[in-house]
């Protein structure tokens, strides 16, 4: 029973050596049989009962739902947009659609969203005929295997950033960099954060997105996570150096350089789906003072909740992989490495960055998440308002008030006080999308990556046509 001999003086704690043997034995038998009680195993249960026409005929309703929705959708897209006989961006009955301000359609929207993501995160038992529909889509990667809630999710999440990616596409037709910038996040969102985690663990690699960056990758340095890296060999040693780098090294030299917009409006997923799915609801953010103060009061505690949560979490991580001897000792300061990990990820996770950041868009605007919750977005935005070349520099003498910058601003900014004063747009929630100053009809606002000198003006009011505002830079 033992790796070395071991005497007893007494017949008892022989016997009480030999139960606990014979239970601990019983109970690691038992793991390949045992039926856990959780969300996971009644998915299996459910999808390995289910019977009936759709089980049979899975390529077909596959047509029928997803193959039908992207049919309808781009029909009603192209005879909507692009037969428009002017290019560019109209603020004509945004605020009177009942799909754009909060009418009956966006209501009825919001409620599928929400209750889509309620059931992915804590009932995916209830969708296990959707995850079927999609098995012959899995199956494409590895013969036989059937399709979980989460491949479920990123074929609905890419199937929504390509369709309205191709509305973004002729709706900005006449601005290059809104084309450019909605191709990059397609790219990103197929290649790095669908594709590549299907493909790697065919190599018994981590499937994982290789573009995600702490603190927005919440699991970085969990102990099961870091495992997974060591033993996958020297490429899984690279990845999770990878990781390392891009948090700590990579951000914020990019973020000096371009502003967060090389992230949250080029690579990341989550800002992927709020410019193409969410585009249609970029009004809606909220511009008053009350929202600017609530969003810095939710998004810099969220950030500060983060590195409590990777410093507990990484030291419980250390214990384990390094000094195993420690095994068993998971807290920190009284915290439990597995139970903030937990909560953080049903708060912050789930229910901030699924349930309402997403399905909020149709009422908050497109950008909830990552402008009230998104702890990377906090991160970059410390470094981009006070250690940036990235401004948007305004002409006040060409200004004439009409409004579309600060309507179209995700951001809930209002842009167009800074323009009316021609005043640098400096500021930590900008996630340099662009769209501002794709909508403004004078060519007043222009996205810039300049010397920090003469960055910061807030008491410089520039007016009439004739400033130069290269010499007014200059004189910094």
């Amino acid at each position: 029973m033992y790796s070395s001999t071991k005497n007893y003086g007494k017949a008892a704690d022989f016997k009480n050596d030999f139960t606990n043997k014979i239970v601990d034995i019983n109970r690691s038998n038992a793991q390949e049989f045992l039926l856990y009680d959780n969300k996971y195993t009644k998915f299996d249960i459910a999808k390995a009962a289910v019977t009936g026409p759709l089980k049979e005929n899975k390529k077909g309703y596959l047509f029928l739902t997803f193959g039908l929705g992207i049919i309808g959708s781009l029909v009603f897209i192209i005879t909507g947009l692009f037969l428009e006989p002017i290019a560019g961006i109209k603020n004509n009955g945004i605020y009177l659609s009942e799909a754009t301000n909060r009418g009956w359609v966006a209501l009825f929207v919001f409620g599928f969203l929400v209750s889509f993501y309620i059931l992915l995160y804590f009932c995916p038992y209830y969708i296990v005929n959707w995850t079927n529909i999609v098995d012959p889509l899995k199956s494409m990667f590895k013969e036989g295997e059937r399709a979980s809630q989460w491949f479920l999710y990123g074929i609905l999440y890419c199937v929504s950033m390509i369709v309205m990616g191709i509305r973004m596409f002729i709706k900005y037709r006449h601005n290059s960099y809104q084309i450019v910038r909605t191709a990059s996040v397609l790219f990103f969102q197929i290649i790095f954060a669908f594709l590549l985690v299907e493909i790697l663990p065919l190599f018994d690699l981590p499937g994982v997105d290789l573009k995600n960056a702490w603190p927005l990758d919440y699991n970085f340095v969990t102990d099961w996570n870091v495992k997974q890296h060591l033993d996958a060999g020297h490429l899984g040693k690279f990845m999770f150096v990878w990781s390392v780098i891009l948090s700590l090294i990579v951000v914020p030299v990019m973020v000096y350089f371009y502003g967060k917009r090389w992230y949250c409006s080029w690579v990341c997923g989550c800002g992927g789906l709020a410019e193409t799915l969410g585009d249609p609801y970029r009004q809606l953010s909220d511009k008053r003072l009350i929202a600017w103060k609530i969003e810095r009061w939710t998004i810099y505690p969220i950030f500060v909740f983060a590195i409590i949560m990777t410093i507990v979490v990484g030291y419980n991580t250390y214990n384990i992989v390094y000094n195993p001897s420690n095994v068993g000792d998971s807290t920190l300061f009284g915290i439990n490495a597995y139970k903030i990990n937990e909560i953080y990820g049903f708060l912050i996770g789930s229910i901030f960055a699924g349930v309402i950041g997403t399905g909020f868009y149709p009422i908050l605007g497109n950008r909830t998440w990552c402008r009230f919750g998104c702890p990377l977005a906090a991160y970059m935005g410390i470094i981009q308002r006070f250690k940036s070349r990235f401004r948007i520099t305004t002409n006040g003498g060409q200004c004439i008030s009409c409004g579309n910058c600060s309507t179209y601003c995700e951001q809930g900014i209002d842009v167009r006080a800074y323009a009316q004063k021609g005043e640098n747009i400096v500021r930590a929630s900008c996630v340099g999308c662009g769209v501002c100053s794709a909508v403004c009809p004078r060519g007043v606002l222009k996205l810039e990556n300049a010397s920090e000198k003469g960055r910061i003006n807030p008491n410089e009011i520039l007016l009439g046509n004739d400033v130069n505002l290269m010499d007014l830079l200059n004189q910094k």
